[in-house]
């Protein structure tokens, strides 16, 4: 029998693919036999193998049961699905998830994490409109934005810290109903036990340590995952020694940003228009 060669470095789904084929060959079963066991056919199985299908967070989930994986197939399937994403950022995602400290740095727009459905959803039709994404990549992002608002909801609560760059509050999305949710929500999510919310102000100016948006994530077992991205492209880093600088940046960055309580003032006086 003919079997196409996979290259797992070609894409997430074929990646994905040979992950999924090495379990299958490790336990001896055919595509078929497989198939009778996740409640599919050999031919399904077949097409996720070679890439020509991809994996659905159901059949995902399916293969983790069968080959007794926890939820790393179904954690891998992420990067298959999130087309619209930068190369990266799915897997952060994960890491997200599961991690005991999150630091967010962003610039120009609310991170999604905070962001109200109806701030994603303006932000992402424009998107549309000047088709820097379709509907389809739209609408995957929208709802990213939900899973991992309802992902920080879990037992024990992580510790969020949030710096926003001064443009964040500034750059109207969508309408002004739109802007004063969101601000409500900023202010909000500040009154919360297991956040601190801070504002680098423009003010700050050559004082201020990071230019660009950067999340670091402590884990349970202490070791440090970062994300940077460009307009382009993004990056996630594992290694200590490299993420360690950042952080330094990063809490270099919190002691020059105002405090949560001048940062809550600001945002309730452009809540009422009056800053």
């Amino acid at each position: 029998m003919n079997r196409k060669e996979l290259d797992p470095e070609k894409s997430p789904g074929a990646a994905f693919g040979q992950r999924l084929r090495a379990l299958r060959d490790e336990r001896g079963w055919t595509q078929d036999e497989l198939g009778v066991r996740m409640g599919c056919s050999g031919t399904h199985i077949s097409a996720v193998e070679t890439g020509r299908r991809s994996p659905t967070r159901r059949f995902a989930a399916s293969a983790d049961r069968v080959f007794g994986t926890g939820d790393r197939l179904e954690r891998q399937s992420r990067a298959v699905r999130s087309t619209a994403l930068l190369e990266g950022f799915p897997e952060y995602v994960t890491h997200e998830a599961r991690a005991a400290e999150i630091r967010l740095y962003e610039v120009g727009v609310m991170p999604g994490i905070l962001q109200t459905p109806q701030y994603a959803t303006a932000l992402n039709v424009r998107a549309v409109e000047r088709g820097a994404s379709t509907a389809e990549q739209a609408d995957e992002r929208i709802s990213l934005v939900a899973e991992r608002q309802a992902a920080l909801l879990r037992t024990p609560l992580p510790l969020v810290f949030v710096v926003l760059d001064e443009s964040c509050l500034r750059r109207p999305v969508g309408d002004r109903a739109t802007m004063d949710a969101q601000l409500d929500k900023l202010i909000e999510f500040a009154a919360l036990p297991n956040t601190v919310l801070q504002v680098a102000p423009f003010d700050m100016g050559d004082r201020r340590p990071l230019s660009l948006p950067l999340y670091i994530l402590t884990m349970q077992n202490r070791s440090l995952v970062s994300y940077a991205e460009s307009a382009q492209r993004g990056r996630l880093e594992r290694d200590s020694a490299s993420v360690v600088p950042l952080l330094t940046a990063y809490h270099q960055l919190q002691a020059e940003a105002t405090s949560q309580a001048e940062s809550v003032a600001l945002i309730r006086q452009l809540r009422k228009g009056t800053s």
